[in-house]
């Protein structure tokens, strides 16, 4: 059985093939770009931009790449210590006296008063710029969000909002092998990360 196709038809084909590969790419590129969350809900940390300050110093040729593993590690020990509910292990990232780590510690303490701790907290980097950097000393204006965390206790697991983007200057310490947060301060109109 031999099919003909007119040149009508043919033309029709081409036009039916394009406009469903069209639509096709439309809706593959809308879907990356709108919906951002993993198959178990919570959103995926994105590559962040990342500036470097003239005279921040250090070497290595990739300052930021260091800079986002040291803050991602210290990120990564306080949602343990929050999933833990370990208050020590929490006061131990902190430099001995932060205001920052006085009140993250007296936060725990509340929540764990009311028989909750936070599961899944992840910071999502989505900015940081590199104002000074040695071998012991930090100074970053970092803009950031909280995602995925999830309230457990009592029986219940409950999604927490996701947080809006907040940009603060951060400055970090090594002592005793270990990177503890100095300071950590909400900026607002100092020029923050691009």
């Amino acid at each position: 059985m031999a099919v003909s196709v007119t040149p009508v038809g043919s033309l029709r084909i081409v036009v039916a093939t394009t406009v469903v590969v069209v639509l096709a790419c439309v809706l593959v590129t809308w879907a990356a770009l709108h919906d951002r969350s993993g198959a178990d809900g919570r959103t995926p940390a994105t590559a962040p931009a990342a500036a470097v300050a003239p005279g921040a110093g250090g070497a290595g040729a990739r300052p930021e790449v260091e800079v986002l593993a040291v803050l991602r590690a210290w990120d990564r020990d306080r949602a343990s210590a929050w999933a833990a509910g370990d208050v020590e292990a929490l006061r131990g990232l902190y430099a001995a006296g932060a205001e920052a780590g006085r009140e993250d510690v007296a936060m725990l303490r509340r929540w764990r008063a009311r028989g909750l701790r936070v599961e899944g907290m992840a910071m999502q980097v989505l900015a940081v710029d590199v104002r000074a950097r040695s071998s012991g000393h930090l100074v970053l204006v970092v803009q950031d969000r909280l995602v995925g965390a999830t309230a457990v206790g009592r029986g219940r697991r409950t999604a927490l909002p996701r947080d809006e983007p907040t940009t603060r200057r951060l400055e970090l310490r090594r002592v005793s092998g270990r990177w503890v947060l100095v300071t950590a301060r909400e900026v607002t109109s100092e020029r923050g990360p691009p």
